[in-house]
């Protein structure tokens, strides 16, 4: 790798910041030197796939929206430690209440809005949250009736705060409390605030323990993962900044919201993913950089063949979450005309490797690039011992950006961390040639669906309740724009069921839309171990060639 291995013992709190990875400021920090340096320069513009006008905040409306709502938040009961649930879509009112959090020291807990109240109920009685944002209703579905369910669920939640919304649902306003009340004339402010160590965020991150796991950053470990893109790819405030991932999404929070206030750049926000409207914006805006998972690119490429744009302006995509094509990266630079960037990350670190701008046009096909300064990767066997040069091994990684751990699951992060502090990824790698790593699998028992985490073991969980299934697996097969979707392999009981049987059960559970099983196959066994462990190498492979 780039980055040879350390002793554990560089590895402090007290080396990352003799070294410059950690700081004694945070985001709010960064908010206050870009007022002063341009009050005026449009800090967040905001489009939405619905037609609603554009709207742009400067940098100094910003401040003011943010100091507001943070008394907003202490007139709620919230103090240094509570967490704030907000389930919105990429709205300017996401950021201005992140950085009210930050403001009262209050830990940020993003919800993605297909999330329903199964997957809501459970993060809003693991954090604990006091009070929970959401729009009444978007894109056709109530947040309020089913919030007021949630709320029954979960004793912990004291306050709905509803943006929009007819008052059927009791509710705080979010137009009356947030933004017509000037609590900055009731509230000092003074004595509250967060440490750059404080847990600033919690987010719940798909994976195979049988239950999402809620990710906790600090305001240090986000800097240091909001930096592995800004400094590798030469970003500066310059840069006007967007994407289609969701902010509720560790990328979207990270470098379409923080990493533009870091660097007291433009940041253009979409709300829901609308390739026409992307190139539109990138267009009008004059975006310099986007990023998101190849769905996005592969999307923008037809959108730009179908109706070409002036996307003169665009120098930067970057692409995780799957290998990129190398179809893809050459499509980009023809019809584009934009350099692809490659890159490796997860909720728990952010970017951790990515392609640089001195590596040649067509590395992100090949690479997931090499480890930014303050992290380090290592390829190892079972046993945690370096694998061959050339051969593939689980990924392990450590450093400046890693969280601080598994919000109320100590057991599940200690077991994810072997000696020497080293956080086993899940993923499999493969040295790329180059001083860096290639993704070549993944050990953790899910599916990647457009950049998003299918949490399988819940999935099968839930399809077992099915009076129809005996047995099931759920097993990803290959997309050419989704990179993946899910397909459940069922041994029934009885008759067969049809697949809109076992979405319509999904359905009634509550699951996210985004979760279900887009294919279903009918097996009279599947293939085991002889300890009864289904091979499911066997099931991707007959499902992908068939």
């Amino acid at each position: 790798m780039a980055n040879a291995p350390e002793p554990a013992a560089a590895h402090t709190p007290r080396t990352y910041r003799e070294r410059g990875w950690w700081r004694d400021t945070t985001i709010i920090d960064d908010l206050r030197a870009a007022v002063a340096r341009h009050p005026g320069k449009p800090a967040v513009v905001g489009y939405h796939a619905s037609g609603d006008p554009v709207e742009t905040l400067t940098y100094a409306r910003l401040a003011e929206l943010a100091e507001r709502a943070a008394g907003g938040l202490l007139a709620l009961g919230v103090r240094r430690g509570d967490t704030v649930s907000l389930q919105l879509p990429n709205w300017w009112q996401f950021t201005v209440l992140c950085l009210a959090c930050a403001r009262v020291g209050a830990v940020a807990h993003p919800v993605l809005p297909i999330m329903r109240r199964r997957e809501v109920s459970f993060m809003a009685r693991r954090t604990g949250a006091r009070v929970h944002v959401a729009p009444a209703e978007w894109n056709g579905f109530s947040y309020a009736r089913m919030l007021d369910e949630v709320r029954a669920e979960a004793p912990g939640l004291e306050h709905l705060v509803l943006i929009g919304g007819d008052g059927t649902v009791p509710a705080v306003d979010f137009d009356v409390h947030f933004l017509d009340t000037p609590w900055e004339e009731k509230y000092d402010l003074a004595g509250h605030g967060a440490h750059p160590d404080d847990p600033a965020q919690v987010m719940f991150t798909s994976g195979t323990t049988g239950e999402p796991k809620g990710v906790l950053h600090s305001h240090n470990t986000l800097y240091a993962l909001t930096r592995a893109e800004a400094e590798p790819l030469e970003l500066t405030g310059d840069d006007v900044i967007t994407m289609g991932s969701p902010m509720t999404h560790q990328a979207g929070y990270a470098y379409c919201m923080l990493m533009p206030l870091l660097l007291g750049a433009t940041a253009v926000y979409l709300d829901a993913w609308d390739p026409a409207l992307m190139l539109r914006l990138v267009e009008e805006q004059r975006a310099t950089f986007a990023m998101g998972a190849t769905t996005f690119l592969v999307d923008a490429i037809e959108e730009q063949r179908r109706a070409p744009r002036d996307l003169s302006s665009l120098r930067i995509f970057a692409c995780g979450g799957s290998p990129i094509p190398p179809a893809v990266v050459e499509r980009a630079r023809e019809v584009l005309d934009v350099r692809v960037h490659a890159l490796w990350g997860m909720t728990e670190n952010g970017t951790v490797t990515i392609t640089r701008p001195g590596d040649p046009p067509d590395r992100a096909a090949v690479s997931d690039g090499t480890p930014v300064e303050w992290m380090q990767v290592r390829i190892v066997d079972d046993h945690d011992r370096p694998v061959p040069p050339g051969a593939t091994g689980r990924l392990q990684v450590r450093g400046a950006s890693q969280c601080l751990g598994y919000l109320g699951r100590d057991d599940l992060y200690a077991a994810a961390l072997a000696p020497g502090g080293w956080f086993d990824s899940g993923d499999l790698a493969r040295d790329d040639g180059f001083g860096g790593i290639r993704i070549a699998g993944r050990i953790k028992d899910i599916v990647v669906r457009g950049g998003e985490k299918v949490p399988v073991v819940e999935v099968e969980a839930a399809l077992l309740r099915h009076p129809a299934v005996r047995e099931v697996a759920v097993v990803g097969y290959p997309d050419d724009r989704l990179g993946e979707r899910a397909c459940a392999i069922v041994v029934p009981d009885g008759p067969a069921p049809e697949l809109a049987d076992l979405t319509g059960h999904l359905a009634s559970l509550g699951m996210a839309k985004q979760y279900w099983p887009e294919r279903l196959v009918v097996r009279d066994a599947l293939p085991k171990t002889p300890s009864g462990k289904i091979q499911k190498f066997l099931l991707r492979d007959e499902i992908t060639e068939a």
